[in-house]
């Protein structure tokens, strides 16, 4: 894991999350996609998860395959560990946590705000794919070329079925696709809206539509809880914007294409630019099953504490959280972790709350 904290930033400032796409490294996405700019701006913390060739040939994230796409396991609860040690590391507000990725990077982003929508307030998913559009290597090429037709009720209850009983709110989504990009279609930006669009409860009209810098439409779902933003004659990559000016950021490289800057418009959706979180839209109750009220209690102990306690479990020598099977490390009393209660039984990571 890499990390990118500005001089001068406090306690209390946001945290995101940056995954690189295929052939890609941390180091890279850092220097040319444009969000260092607006960290140390901003003031906030950058993370930047980093995969390679002994775990993906191609060094992607294995976002098809379902051991790294379920909550509490593979690449995805890696992922969430990381932003827990993070938020400990710097006491980032958990209220501010947000994720974006390119590609392979931007379907696990799809993949962390489906499985993770108690830890990521909003995200960006750049030339990305539906989650749970694949469950494999084959179905993720023609994912990729060929979409998997689905209505927008079927897609969204591929994320609602990733943390069965979650009744919060779902992220607010931002979705970056190139319109002359042949390595993920155009049709994965579409079906990516109608997936966050019925996950959030909001209509497929679009709210509004204008046009912005480098051939840009961005449309507006909701009450912004999801913008498609499509870039005319732009391939495969993340759109940035070289310049000084206000809104320009990144460097052109490979996969890093010069149109518009998304790092700026993100962390403005992301409500970076401000010093509160923008208020968002409340989001329906995904089924009809009322949930009972629970106290929302946080307790802070090892994680032999929290295993004798009952809010956690061990496994293998690895301790897991009750309920949302987050991976809390090895089962000792020396290492120490946050947990808070969500529901009965119930327990979610909470590093930097409690």
């Amino acid at each position: 894991m890499y990390a990118y904290r500005p001089d001068g930033a406090g306690t209390g400032r946001p945290l995101v999350v940056l995954l690189h796409g295929c052939t890609q490294n941390a180091a890279g996405y850092f220097a040319s996609s444009g969000w260092r700019q607006y960290a140390d701006q901003w003031g906030f913390t950058l993370v930047l998860p980093q995969t390679g060739s002994a775990n993906n040939s191609s060094s992607c994230f294995n976002w098809f395959q379902t051991g790294d796409t379920t909550r509490g396991q593979g690449e995805a609860a890696s992922i969430r560990a990381m932003v827990a040690h993070a938020a400990a590391t710097y006491g980032s507000d958990p209220a501010r946590t947000y994720v974006s990725g390119l590609s392979a990077g931007g379907a696990m982003a799809a993949v962390m705000l489906a499985t993770y929508p108690d830890v990521f307030a909003a995200g960006s998913i750049g030339a990305g794919l539906a989650y749970r559009c694949a469950s494999s290597l084959t179905q993720a090429s023609s994912c990729q070329y060929g979409p998997t037709q689905r209505t927008s009720r079927q897609w969204g209850d591929l994320v609602r079925a990733a943390h069965s009983g979650y009744a919060g709110p779902y992220p607010r989504v931002a979705i970056w696709q190139g319109q002359s990009d042949y390595t993920v279609v155009p049709a994965n930006g579409r079906q990516l809206r109608d997936q966050w669009t019925d996950v959030r409860g909001v209509s497929q009209t679009p709210t509004s539509t204008g046009s912005l810098t480098g051939g840009t439409t961005m449309t507006v779902y909701g009450g912004d809880d999801v913008r498609l933003y499509e870039i005319a004659g732009m391939g495969h990559g993340l759109p940035v914007d070289p310049g000084t000016a206000t809104g320009q950021c990144g460097a052109a490289a490979a996969y890093f294409l010069d149109t518009i800057c998304s790092a700026y418009h993100d962390a403005r959706f992301f409500g970076l630019d401000s010093d509160t979180p923008p208020t968002p839209t409340p989001t329906p109750t995904p089924t009809p099953t009322p949930t009972p009220t629970v106290p929302g209690a946080c307790v802070r102990a090892s994680n032999y504490a929290h295993t004798t306690a009952g809010r956690a479990h061990q496994e293998g020598g690895y301790t897991y959280a009750n309920g949302s099977n987050d991976p809390m490390g090895l089962w000792n009393t020396f290492v120490v972790h946050g947990l808070r209660q969500t529901g009965p039984g119930h327990w979610v990571l909470a590093d930097g709350e409690c």
